[in-house]
């Protein structure tokens, strides 16, 4: 009888490739559908889906017989899969033309150890708009029951996830990594929070797609806070919204409602003043309430001028990165900690999973 071994692949695409407002675009409406079909693919018999608002990742198993299916393990046979694994995302998800046209240099793909390396990586919280954010590690643990649950995943990739989600923990205790993180997200509400009060009754508005605008966002949604979304293009914020969340709103009815908002949230990479005194200075002159905007954008994006109108009071990051420096700089003295762990841990996980063979 031949030796069945297995080939494992991951394919995805992060924050780190695309912006988040074209990462809707990759996303599957369907999870478990969309693992379902990746495993009607000749030779794929395992599949999780990671779908977060920083990712779409695909892990397959391919198991191929060595002596009784020598293409299948010839590299001819593993590009073929790959194919079939592009041609089968863009079916299930809302790419256009032009996604399409670069989605070989938009994907990474890597096989083997790699792939055990970036999921230890990611579960212990180094790969991941925060660093040592616990929502990575509860995202891996949810698709791994999700799988299981649907009957996506098997032997292989079971024993993957369980592996590296055990060793994950004890990296997260050992080092601390996860211990009181705060992300500027979470600063900027909290502080805008203390300054006005944030709840359901505000109008308010976020004003940028990135990932400074991605955190106050999700920061937002865990707080139930309603919000309305813009950026330069009805498109960004739509396809942000679909990731994040918000209500999305043309730019420029932005300017022709200015005085219906009560806090405004600004984190965009414009290279100029979106806002000044001259653009909102006929909606601002007669509002009765006050507005409160925090811009944390890099360069600023709100003008000091602004400040002269009635009832404005205007916050920039500088405010509040002495916190988030504190914070972001001890996690960061962390990582190589972790790494180190890491790099101990692989050579284990690459063993225990050749004995499945």
């Amino acid at each position: 009888m031949a030796k069945v071994k297995f080939d494992l692949m991951n394919t995805r695409v992060t924050f780190n490739n695309v912006p988040i407002h074209v990462l809707s675009k990759f996303s599957f409406k369907d999870v478990n559908a969309a693992s379902e079909e990746f495993k009607k693919i000749e030779g794929v018999d395992e599949c999780i889906i990671i779908q977060t608002a920083s990712r779409v990742e695909i892990f397959t198993v391919s198991n191929t017989q060595e002596i009784d299916s020598p293409d299948a393990r010839r590299d001819e046979g593993k590009s073929l899969i790959l194919n079939k694994i592009k041609d089968t995302w863009v079916t299930l998800s809302e790419l256009e033309q032009i996604d399409i046209d670069h989605f070989d240099q938009t994907i990474e793909v890597y096989k083997g150890n790699d792939v055990y390396m970036h999921l230890l990586r990611l579960a212990s919280g180094v790969d991941s708009f925060v660093v040592g954010k616990q929502e990575v590690y509860d995202e891996i643990v949810d698709a791994l029951q999700r799988s299981k649950n649907a009957g996506n995943s098997g032997k292989i990739l079971n024993k993957l996830f369980e592996t590296s989600i055990r060793i994950s923990e004890k990296i997260r205790s050992a080092t601390g990594i996860s211990k009181d993180v705060i992300s500027l997200g979470d600063i900027s509400v909290d502080i805008v929070d203390e300054k006005a009060g944030i709840d359901a009754k505000k109008k308010i508005l976020l004003l940028g797609t990135g990932v400074l605008a991605a955190m106050i966002g999700k920061n937002l949604n865990k707080k139930d806070i309603p919000f309305d979304l813009a950026s330069r293009t009805i498109d960004r914020a739509e396809g942000f919204s679909k990731v994040i969340g918000g209500t999305p709103v043309n730019f420029e009815d932005v300017f022709a409602n200015f005085d219906k908002y009560d806090i405004i949230f600004v984190a965009t990479t414009a290279d100029y003043f979106m806002i000044d005194h001259e653009r909102i200075k006929l909606k601002m002159e007669d509002k009765k309430k006050g507005t409160l905007i925090l811009d944390i954008s890099q360069p600023r994006a709100v003008a000091e001028d602004v400040t002269s109108l009635p009832g404005i009071k205007l916050l920039f990051r500088d405010q509040i990165d002495e916190i988030y420096e504190e914070n972001a700089k001890a996690r960061k003295d962390i990582v190589p900690a972790v790494e180190k762990i890491i790099e101990k841990e692989l050579p284990v996980l690459s063993l225990r999973m050749e004995k499945i063979d």
